[in-house]
């Protein structure tokens, strides 16, 4: 479960002080699914920073499993980060040189498991993200389609509990879009708490999300 209390987070300026999330309190349980929908600017990313302890809240708390996140310090942020959240967002951060297998090495090496298991992780998120045809291919000869499904799997590779999605199909046309929303149906059947931050009134159509809500200027 996913607890977030009295969350704000001002951004400081020399003329200004922006407040890009104002009193945030919401609950999301183990295995949901929710569809956090508000145009550009509206806080979605902020709030999804916080979740996934890249960015501290000017105040409030978030609690996961009981835990306050939001007092851990940079390692245990780091480990949680490892560990516990798969990130997905429309800006793919991967190595265009390397293969799409290599570039799902990079979250795995650091671990203390065996070659075998990292192959098996590897070859394991590959499949559910249905990438793993193209496992040798450098990411600079891939499709937008085909670098999403490589990010898909980097972010499933550890097994985490929670996946944040930013703006996921910003980038993808309709079919690909499409495919994007069926791995994330499969990751749900998994157990996976989701949380899809977007505009893209696709995901209004789909049965699998459990609940809407609603940001506008930092507030739900």
């Amino acid at each position: 479960m996913i607890n977030i209390i009295n969350i704000n987070k001002t951004f400081t300026t020399q003329s200004t002080n922006f407040h890009a999330l104002k009193n945030i309190n919401l609950t999301i349980k183990k295995g949901e699914v929710i569809y956090l929908k508000g145009v550009s600017g509206s806080g979605k990313t902020t709030l999804l920073n916080i979740i996934a302890s890249t960015m501290k809240p000017t105040d409030g708390e978030v609690q996961v499993e009981g835990e306050n996140i939001v007092s851990f310090s940079d390692i245990y942020s780091s480990e949680y980060r490892k560990n516990r959240v798969g990130l997905i967002t429309q800006s793919f951060y991967l190595f265009d040189e390397l293969s799409v297998e290599e570039n799902l090495l990079v979250p795995v090496v650091i671990k203390d498991i065996t070659k075998q298991e990292i192959e098996e992780q590897i070859e394991k998120s590959l499949k559910i993200a249905n990438i793993f045809h193209k496992r040798a291919q450098k990411i600079s000869t891939l499709s937008g389609g085909e670098k999403q499904r490589t990010v898909i799997a980097r972010a499933i590779i550890n097994n985490p509990d929670i996946i944040l999605c930013d703006e996921p199909t910003a980038n993808l046309d309709m079919e690909n879009s499409l495919i994007f929303i069926e791995i994330i149906k499969r990751l749900k059947e998994s157990g996976k708490t989701i949380i899809i931050a977007t505009h893209d009134q696709l995901f209004e159509k789909q049965d699998f999300i459990d609940r809407i809500i609603f940001i506008e200027d930092g507030q739900i």
